[in-house]
């Protein structure tokens, strides 16, 4: 018998599907080894070498796990292909005692980037062995951030307040969203104006259109020239204004279709699309990758493999025709200089399955891809532009124009439709003379920059190079379980008040920690470890070199941050004691001056803090953090008793319709 080991039950049963008697597939749901929870479980002094340990909750497995591994003939590690399922196989080796017998052939270890029969196959007939390098880089990122955490996370307890938390990618995160807060803050508003005339030819009124101003006196303006004496000046000249059409340009403009999906894009696109956030959509997609209805959906590559090229291409001549068939396939090239796993882009392991599921979010998620997908291989969207100048003559002489486009064949847009408004403009001649209809001035505001909401986010981690695809979602996720951020009701990320406080303490002592550059430059350093470039335990011992006596050295200076205690009028129902305003993990809170003796608190809206989480149950009430009889912090809706939900754990920000399904 041979012994299959993959990461989860889902993925176990899908395999099994495909395999002939002779086989066994397991699962080892998830990593069965890791550092302590109970202290830093890396020994500095050892060349930082980590002290693993089997989690009381993996115990039971790691025994039925050696059981059968001890009756099977050969063990095959078969968990995912990248960083952390490389890690999984070889924990899994030295938590089975199977070290060694790789080279007796009796272990071996295969990769697949889809799970279908063919792929399965495939990977058996060419197993390898484990590939340290991707191990001692998901090692190296694993206890540098243990170190991180572990060491800073105190710093915080000490000087602001405890259970707060600190990290090397979180920090840099929340830094984003802190700065952009106070950008915001800070933004004041300028106003501007534009003009526009609404013009017509001789006798055809119907056939109007809409000029913008763009020239005064032969000078091209700039977006906040005009204010609002210039614009009242210039409607009243333009008025009385002879007007005439001074150039005609006409050209097709092609737009190529977008790559197909990576993990980055994926988050992103679902967000807009969808309103999914990223924790939902790595969820979803995973189910629908383990149950092998798409490829592997944690990758930064757009590349695609010679079948998928020619099954789209199949689907694309049999169901759309001829004229939407490419000559060739479409290739796509990574552009990101971040891009490591030389997977191919997320995509559907059968293009003619057209749907796969009836939950209605995996049912969407899986049309997004497939539509990407099969609109990747599709050919140029082909518009007709066409861009008018318009010359106005009063007391001066002004410039306007006005743009126009029609669709003349949609191409890729078919498959994957996006907001285009087609603005035909009449049949106009170079020396037309116009009438005019209307002059229309507008102010306008300068608007300060938008929050970060979970696509801007992703791509803004992206491009600074802050984390991986694989970690955006474990990020955010964290930063609104801690309540360092929050979602508006624009489903925008805002730094809460603990948020900011903690950037303020870590971006005072810690800048190198939390800065931009300093997190890609570290990302760059472990990708090299998981190539052989470079080697992960001086990679740690450079930052360590540096962070811990600095560390040291804040513990004496920085003064305490903790916010000052507030007395208030309100007396405690309870004890007749002065409340005061203490600031907590999720904000200000109500508490009696008695404490230790009497613990009563509340919060200073209502009994509750206000999470603007709607409620999943009823959908429209707020989630409000509450508190049982013996302090455990809970979930609830604000509209209690009218809606009875509860639960232990923070619910994600309301996504889909109430009353839809939800796993």
């Amino acid at each position: 018998m041979k012994l299959v080991i993959v990461e989860s039950p889902t993925k176990a049963k899908t395999i099994g599907r495909f395999l002939k008697s002779g086989y066994k597939v397991e699962s080892s749901y998830g990593h069965i080894r890791d550092l302590p929870k109970s202290s830093l479980g890396v020994d500095v002094e050892n060349n930082f070498e980590p002290k693993y340990v089997i989690p009381r909750k993996n115990q039971k497995t790691v025994t039925a796990l050696k059981k059968e591994a001890a009756k099977a003939d050969k063990v095959i590690l078969a968990s995912d292909e990248d960083r952390e399922g490389e890690a999984i196989s070889w924990h899994l080796i030295r938590a089975l005692k199977l070290d060694g017998k790789d080279k007796e052939g009796m272990v071996e270890r295969i990769t697949f980037h889809e799970i279908t029969k063919p792929a399965i196959e495939a990977a058996l007939e060419h197993p390898r062995g484990i590939n340290m390098n991707l191990v001692d880089a998901q090692q190296a990122r694993r206890i540098l951030d243990r170190i991180v955490g572990y060491k800073l996370s105190p710093f915080l307890w000490k000087k602001i307040m405890g259970k707060l938390s600190a990290g090397r990618v979180q920090s840099a995160a929340l830094k984003l969203i802190v700065e952009r807060e106070e950008e915001i803050k800070k933004f004041k508003p300028e106003e501007y104006w534009t003009v526009s005339a609404v013009l017509h030819k001789h006798a055809l009124e119907k056939d109007s259109f809409t000029a913008v101003l763009n020239k005064v006196g032969g000078k091209a303006l700039e977006k906040l020239e005009i204010k609002a004496d210039e614009a009242k000046k210039i409607s009243k000249d333009l008025k009385t204004a002879k007007f005439s059409v001074e150039s005609v340009e006409r050209k097709e403009v092609k737009r190529n279709p977008l790559p197909p999906f990576t993990t980055s894009t994926l988050q992103q696109e679902a967000s807009r699309r969808l309103r999914f956030s990223a924790k939902q959509t790595m969820r979803i997609s995973q189910s629908l990758y383990e149950r092998g209805h798409i490829t592997y959906m944690r990758t930064d590559s757009v590349n695609l493999a010679p079948e998928a090229l020619s099954a789209a291409k199949k689907w694309i001549n049999e169901n759309l025709g001829e004229n939407y068939a490419s000559s060739a396939p479409r290739r796509y090239k990574v552009k990101s200089r971040l891009a490591q796993e030389a997977h191919e882009a997320i995509r559907p392991t059968n293009v003619f399955n057209e749907s796969v599921s009836d939950d209605p979010r995996e049912k969407k998620l899986y049309d997004l891809i497939w539509r990407r997908f099969v609109a990747s291989q599709l050919p140029q969207a082909v518009f007709d532009s066409k861009n008018v100048s318009v010359t106005a003559r009063g007391e001066r002489i002004y410039g306007l124009k006005a743009s126009g486009s029609t669709i003349k064949f949609d191409g890729f847009l078919k498959i994957w439709p996006t907001k285009f408004e087609e603005s035909n403009l009449p049949l106009l001649n170079s020396g037309e003379e116009l009438e005019l209809k209307e002059i229309k001035p507008e102010q306008h505001f300068t608007e300060p920059p938008a929050r970060y909401n979970d696509a801007s986010l992703i791509k803004a981690l992206e491009e600074y190079g802050i984390g991986r695809p694989s970690t955006y979602a474990p990020i955010i996720s964290l930063l609104q379980d801690r309540n360092y951020v929050a979602k508006n009701q624009d489903r925008r990320f805002e730094p809460t008040e603990i948020g900011g406080l903690i950037n303020k303490a870590l971006s005072e002592n810690f800048p190198e920690i939390v800065d931009i550059g300093f997190t890609a430059k570290m990302e760059e350093s472990l990708d090299k470890v998981a190539e052989g470039r470079a080697d992960w335990r001086k990679i740690i011992g450079d930052f360590y070199s540096d962070f811990e006596p600095q560390l040291e050295k804040k513990y004496t200076e920085v003064e305490s941050m903790k916010p000052p205690v507030v007395e208030t009028d309100e007396k405690c129902e309870l004890c007749g004691k002065p409340m005061v305003i203490k600031f907590g993990r999720f904000g200000k809170f109500l508490a009696c001056s008695g404490f230790p003796e009497c613990k009563n608190t509340k919060s200073l809206s209502n009994g509750n803090n206000d999470t603007n989480i709607t409620c999943p149950k009823c959908g429209q009430g707020h989630i409000v953090v509450k508190k049982t009889k013996k302090g455990r912090i809970f979930y609830g809706c604000n509209r209690w008793p009218d809606c009875d939900y509860a639960s232990w754990k923070k619910p994600e920000a309301k996504t889909t319709p109430a009353g839809s399904k939800d796993n």
